[in-house]
């Protein structure tokens, strides 16, 4: 059987990552935490043993009182020649296995596999089942037709991995049939509503969330206020639980991709027939339980079955999420922190709530730096090409074009000329760009509702109010900048510095302008964010993830129409700001600047430098955004509150106490929720504990 696992499992050298799958750890790295564990020694080779494998490598069954039983049993699907003991051979063939895209069927498999021949026969099968809590609970037929047909009528067939697979998924639905009609013991096709729900709670709740059991199956008015549950009813309850992927791909199919798009109950059916095969009765099922979960915080019961009954809601995709069963696993993300502030977001108190920002601040001061650092010199040529007055006095143009004038500036004045008063811009950076994304998030989750959705508007009024709060920040960096920027252009001129320009202007000097920097900042604001957030929704994966790539592309699409539409009033800004040479024209603020520029340029030249501040301004607020929410990706602290849209790209199990560590590398990133999803995917239930405990 060994030799079946290196041949199918150690030759797949990787996988792709970022699709689900993970690529494999390192030799010896591995070779170096299986010694860390291997506590035993035979014939000079080292071996882990089953405790110490599943109890101190993975985290299981850290009780005490542990149920021996099941820890041999996970054990054993490792442990391919069932001696007790793990060699690092099977150690890293199981890390193998966990990197495959069908590794939850397979670890399935080398559970009932219990005596290692790669064939699960009828008895192997029987004596795990036995020991499950499922089983204890509500003991299943092992005489049924349905066992015969997979393992024959004198139950001697021996299945193959392949077979195993599909009779494991079917078997948790005969599991439910059988249980229905245990407890229809009249035949009627109806079983009571207690019944129902004990049967959801024990043999299908791996398909239950917390709020689908708390607000729906435990609620006294589910379903529909009927004393009984039809047979019809129960299959397509369970069926929609089990069909949750597909029915998000029907919303999606409905919404062209529009995951805040409403729709009504007429449009998703329509959906669901053009794609797949769901009955209306599932969709009536849906449109109940959405209106349930959303109906019932703080609402009578009678209120909640009068809204039942009139069913006339919209859903959005994020309902679908709170009726979802948990996966088993998604993908990975890599996180350097992770810190959970609250348990719920029920606790959020205001402190909870000035650190959230704090965090956001400190993450957006970084992500502020990155992005002006990566396209100064293009900020540099903007600002130089704005500045040129073709109707003054001065009559000489100094560049023909953007591209003239970052040769020329290379030319005349180094490579660093091109990086001429950065640093006042790092300085000022961080906290205008912190303030921008730190208020944008805040007001977005102001107007956000408890589905997640906010409307455009409020976008829009999000970003204004990021982009008015920060030209408290912005005015004084942008005027100094602006004045180091253009000082080289005077040549053997005195090197000008920034505190010098600081103690020129004074306190109220340093905010000249300040209307036209808000006539600028406003309106770029308000288009980038909202845009940003429609674009990146449209680049996110199925799941909804984004990639970076794709946040990149997102945050420089967004910058165009933001950036080019605004530059009437950046060139007026900028004109404001910089100190007017002899014979050039001198401005007395927005009003008088514009009339000035128009008459004596034309309208032409409120246009100047568009190129170069689309070209600048775009990648900037891509990289910025990019940097922000891969931040808050590795340095990851739960609020409460909520995060950017597409950056769930994590372990999803049903479990909390089988938390990620550093030597669980590679496929074993992965191993305690695939062995979780044993549960909360198929229902099989190891005890925890001990016998004599769990009898009490």
């Amino acid at each position: 059987m060994f030799k079946f696992l290196s041949n199918s499992l150690i030759t797949q050298a990787s996988c792709q990552e970022g699709a689900g799958y993970l690529k494999r750890a390192d030799t010896e790295k591995l070779h170096e935490i299986f010694l860390k564990y291997a506590t035993i020694e035979k014939n000079g080779e080292k071996y882990i043993t089953s405790e110490d494998f599943v109890r101190k490598f993975l985290g299981l069954f850290d009780e005490d009182d542990y149920n021996k039983e099941s820890v041999q049993l996970i054990a054993g699907i490792v442990d391919m020649d069932k001696d007790g003991f793990i060699s690092f051979e099977e150690f890293q063939a199981f890390e193998g296995l966990l990197c495959v895209p069908d590794a939850l069927y397979k670890t399935a498999f080398q559970l009932f596999d219990t005596n290692g021949n790669g064939l699960v026969a009828f008895d192997e099968f029987a004596e795990v089942m036995r020991k499950t809590a499922l089983h204890k609970k509500l003991p299943f037929n092992m005489e049924s037709t349905f066992v015969r047909l997979y393992f024959g009528k004198d139950k001697k067939r021996l299945v193959t991995y392949p077979e195993f697979s599909q009779f494991l998924h079917d078997f948790h639905e005969e599991y439910g049939v059988e249980a229905f009609k245990k407890c229809d013991k009249d035949g009627s096709g109806f079983i009571t509503v207690g019944d129902f729900r004990d049967i959801m709670v024990s043999v299908k709740n791996h398909l239950l969330t917390k709020d689908m059991k708390n607000k729906v199956i435990m609620a006294s008015g589910f379903p529909q206020g009927e004393r009984k549950i039809s047979f019809p009813y129960y299959m397509a309850f369970n069926s929609l639980l089990n069909n949750m992927e597909l029915i998000k791909r029907v919303y999606l199919n409905a919404t062209n991709g529009h995951r805040t798009q409403e729709v009504t109950k007429e449009e998703f059916l329509h959906s669901a027939q053009m794609m797949s095969q769901i009955t209306p009765l599932e969709v009536d099922i849906l449109f109940t339980l959405c209106d349930m979960i959303h109906h019932t915080n703080g609402t009578s019961e009678s209120a909640v079955r009068s809204d039942v009954h009139k069913h006339s809601g919209r859903i959005v995709y994020n309902d679908l999420n709170a009726i979802t069963p948990e996966q088993y696993f998604k993908q990975v993300t890599r996180r350097i922190a992770e810190i959970k502030a609250v348990s719920s977001p029920e606790e959020r108190s205001i402190l909870i709530q000035i650190l959230e920002s704090t965090y956001r601040f400190t993450l957006g001061s970084i992500a502020g730096a990155v992005g002006a650092s990566a396209v100064y010199p293009i900020d540099l040529v903007k600002t130089r090409m704005q500045n040129q007055r073709t109707g003054s006095f001065i009559g000489e143009v100094a560049y023909r074009n953007s591209w003239d004038c970052f040769k020329k500036v290379i030319r005349h004045e180094g490579i660093f000329g091109l990086y001429r008063g950065l640093v006042p811009q790092l300085i000022g950076v961080a906290p205008e760009k912190a303030i921008k994304l730190t208020m944008n998030d805040l007001v977005r989750d102001k107007f956000m509702d408890k589905k997640g959705n906010i409307s455009l508007y409020a976008e829009i009024l999000a970003g204004a109010c990021a982009g008015g709060s920060q030209v408290v920040f912005t005015n004084p960096l942008e005027i100094v900048k602006i004045r180091l920027q253009v000082a080289g252009e005077i040549a053997g001129g005195s090197k000008v510095k920034a505190w010098s320009v600081v103690k020129d202007l004074g306190l109220f000097g340093l905010y000249k302008g300040a209307k036209a920097c808000l006539l600028r900042d406003v309106p770029f604001s308000a288009i980038y964010f909202p845009a940003y957030a429609h674009v990146k929704a449209k680049f996110a994966d199925e799941n909804g993830y984004n990639h970076p790539l794709t946040l990149l592309a997102a945050g420089a699409i967004a910058g165009v129409p933001a950036a080019s539409l605004v530059t009437p009033a950046d060139v007026i800004k900028t004109r404001l700001q910089v100190v007017a040479r002899s014979g050039q024209t001198t401005y007395n603020g927005v009003i008088d600047a514009t009339r000035k520029i128009y008459a004596e340029e034309g309208a032409r030249a409120f246009w100047k430098g568009a190129v170069a501040r689309v070209f600048r301004s775009s990648p900037q607020f891509a990289v910025t955004l990019v940097t922000y929410e891969i931040l808050q990706r590795l340095f990851y602290v739960d609020f409460g509150g909520s995060r950017p849209a597409g950056s769930e790209q994590t372990i999803s199990t049903s479990v909390e106490e089988a938390p990620r560590r550093p030597q669980h590398i590679g496929g074993y990133q992965v191993a305690a929720p695939v062995l979780t999803g044993l549960e909360t995917k198929f229902g099989i239930s190891l005890p925890r504990f001990s016998f004599a405990k769990t009898t009490n």
